[in-house]
């Protein structure tokens, strides 16, 4: 009995670490994104991740049925329980985990929280859950937001946008996403490097829109990846490797060209650009902590760029020179990227969406004029709402007199957009993402 203890703790460890983390997120006030996988002991870490992306992924419907569950409301002060019964509710309906540990370790949890209280009322909540679940899934599936487990006015706006392709997006979106890499062709080309994870019998296929590309058909840590730590390989998503694509007509034959990358943290498009090219780039962001972030991938790629933390919507950082290229990746609601921050879909609001787009439009006009005649800007979003994107670059461009389009048709990727070409996320593929080329016109 004794050797089991230790386990049954960490149980009760990783289900109350999951709420404390949850609960920012549940109060509008932070997101998953500092979330400490090293509160819990390392077997764990996997669980505890899970736990809190997975109870996000499915929040609506989790939301739904808590509130049948529960003969009234937890008082705010008492949102970590509220959390932990999320926790107990997706544990019992979407993972493989024994009916009688979701419902044991989830309710001891609350011990752990300092509210003994309330291990009867979770308790009592789950075990109803189990015993009633068909008929309470069933009441609640009545309503569209918590069927398909995305906020109501995100349905409303997918559907208007994209009648053809919503419903394959939301599915998309409450599934995980796959883990894709990308590899360094400085160091290497990624047929041979397909062939070193066969050999590992890590499974993988080459990425089919985007060069670079390999996706794992099982996600992995990075410290399995043989060459990782060297730089061979790096992890991103196939549409987010695109933007090299893009900007290769612009930069191969341009050596030592100026380029910008605007709103370059956590780097990955930085580093790709720099892998491929030889040019002068300069990373600015406005975050310095996750400029840092840019700062620590180049240095295990062993790369170099100057790194200028300051707003791109200024001018105060710039030093006169025009470049030959900029990438605006700029920042947007996420819509693209729900199923790899599932937490959006708590703190996203409708509101937001005209503030981004203000946002976006100024940094447009901003940027615009540090490109020289002849060079080229690509704008780039992890959205899939025209607001942010089609919309966005239709209003540029008819308020830019010196802008031509130069987004390519002739690719197998995405659907025409406005100006732009938009992908949608798909089940074990890309990601949702926009992106627009725009070409300044030289002076005549």
């Amino acid at each position: 009995m004794s050797a089991r203890r230790p386990q049954e703790g960490s149980g009760q460890e990783v289900r109350a670490a999951a709420a404390r983390a949850l609960v920012p997120v549940l109060n509008e006030q932070g997101s998953l994104a500092g979330l400490d996988e090293h509160s819990v002991i390392a077997r764990d870490r996997g669980l505890l991740k899970e736990l809190c992306f997975g109870t996000c992924r499915r929040l609506p419907r989790l939301e739904a049925l808590a509130a049948r569950l529960l003969k009234q409301p937890f008082k705010k002060r008492d949102r970590d329980v509220h959390a932990l019964l999320l926790v107990g509710i997706y544990q019992l309906l979407y993972m493989r985990i024994p009916p009688h540990a979701a419902v044991g370790e989830t309710a001891g949890a609350a011990r752990l929280l300092k509210k003994e209280w309330a291990t009867r009322v979770l308790n009592g909540c789950l075990r109803r859950l189990q015993r009633e679940h068909a008929e309470l899934e069933a009441e609640v599936d009545r309503d569209e937001s918590a069927r398909l487990s995305h906020p109501q006015w995100l349905l409303d706006a997918l559907r208007k946008a994209w009648p053809e392709q919503w419903s394959d997006v939301v599915e998309a979106n409450n599934q995980p996403g796959p883990m894709t890499l990308r590899v360094n062709q400085r160091l290497g080309d990624r047929e041979a490097y397909l062939a070193k994870l066969m050999d590992l019998g890590l499974e993988a296929r080459l990425c089919a829109h985007a060069p670079d590309g390999i996706t794992l058909e099982t996600p992995c840590d990075v410290s399995a990846l043989p060459g990782f730590d060297d730089g061979l390989v790096s992890v991103q998503d196939e549409a987010a490797q695109l933007c090299a694509t893009l900007l290769g007509p612009v930069l191969a034959p341009r050596p030592g060209a100026h380029v910008l990358d605007a709103c370059a943290a956590p780097g990955g498009k930085t580093a790709h650009l720099l892998e491929q090219f030889d040019i002068a780039l300069t990373a600015l962001d406005s975050d310095n902590q996750r400029l840092a972030r840019v700062e620590d991938t180049l240095t295990r790629l062993n790369l170099e760029a100057r790194l200028v933390h300051a707003d791109a919507a200024e001018r105060d950082w710039w030093n006169g020179t025009l470049f030959d290229a900029i990438l605006l990746d700029a920042p947007c609601s996420g819509t693209g990227v729900i199923r790899r921050h599932p937490d959006i879909k708590a703190l996203r609001r409708p509101s937001d969406i005209k503030k981004l787009a203000k946002l976006q439009a100024a940094l447009l006009d901003n940027l615009w004029g540090l490109l020289r005649p002849g060079g080229t800007l690509l704008y780039a979003t992890c959205s899939i709402l025209p607001e942010e994107n089609a919309r966005q670059i239709d209003a540029f461009v008819e308020r830019t007199q010196d802008a031509r389009v130069t987004t390519p048709t002739d690719v197998a990727w995405g659907v025409a957009s406005g100006h732009g070409r938009q992908l949608f996320s798909q089940q074990n593929s890309h990601d949702g993402f926009f992106y627009a080329r725009l070409e300044k016109r030289p002076t005549q």
